[in-house]
């Protein structure tokens, strides 16, 4: 866990701005002993707005995803924490990818029990897709693909195939 990592989860505000300012860690570093959680993973699912916004403001990409698929959206949706899916949103961040599961930021708040979250996500969810498709039509680029995840998913597809074709 790098020291931006720490400060995040922490919600250390100054430290993180500090860290960011100085370069001295990669926003989108994936921890490999925590599931390959970012900074931003951590803040989402701590509530800390602020460092969620700084966080992207340098950088930091909420489509990134742990090596079970989760978004900064799905650990917020996990904690309740409706200031940051409200903000992510605002920020067009993906707030409706499916994790290794199949589940969504708003199936996650359902099974925690958060009905504000899945009440704003729900709603958001269906602006999300009108906004994707919009900027699709205009030429606008949307992030909102981990391509190393992706990549990942396919490799492990792959696999299973071919494991399957062996047994045959």
């Amino acid at each position: 866990m790098t020291e931006l990592h720490q400060a995040a989860a922490a919600g250390d505000y100054d430290q993180v701005e500090e860290i960011l300012k100085q370069n001295r860690c990669n926003p989108n570093q994936r921890d490999i002993d925590w599931s390959c959680k970012t900074p931003l993973h951590w803040a989402a699912a701590k509530g800390h707005t602020e460092t969620v916004r700084i966080l992207i403001e340098h950088g930091a990409r909420p489509c990134l995803r742990t090596e079970h698929g989760w978004t900064a959206a799905h650990f917020a949706a996990e904690s309740g924490r409706l200031a940051v899916l409200r903000l992510l949103h605002s920020l067009h961040a993906p707030i409706d990818k499916q994790d290794c599961c199949g589940d969504k930021p708003v199936r996650i708040a359902e099974i925690y029990g958060h009905q504000d979250c899945v009440k704003f996500l729900k709603k958001a969810e269906a602006e999300s897709q009108t906004y994707r498709k919009t900027a699709a039509q205009k030429g606008i680029s949307v992030d909102d693909t981990d391509e190393e995840w992706a990549e990942e998913g396919k490799e492990n597809e792959d696999k299973s195939i071919s494991k399957g074709n062996i047994q045959t």
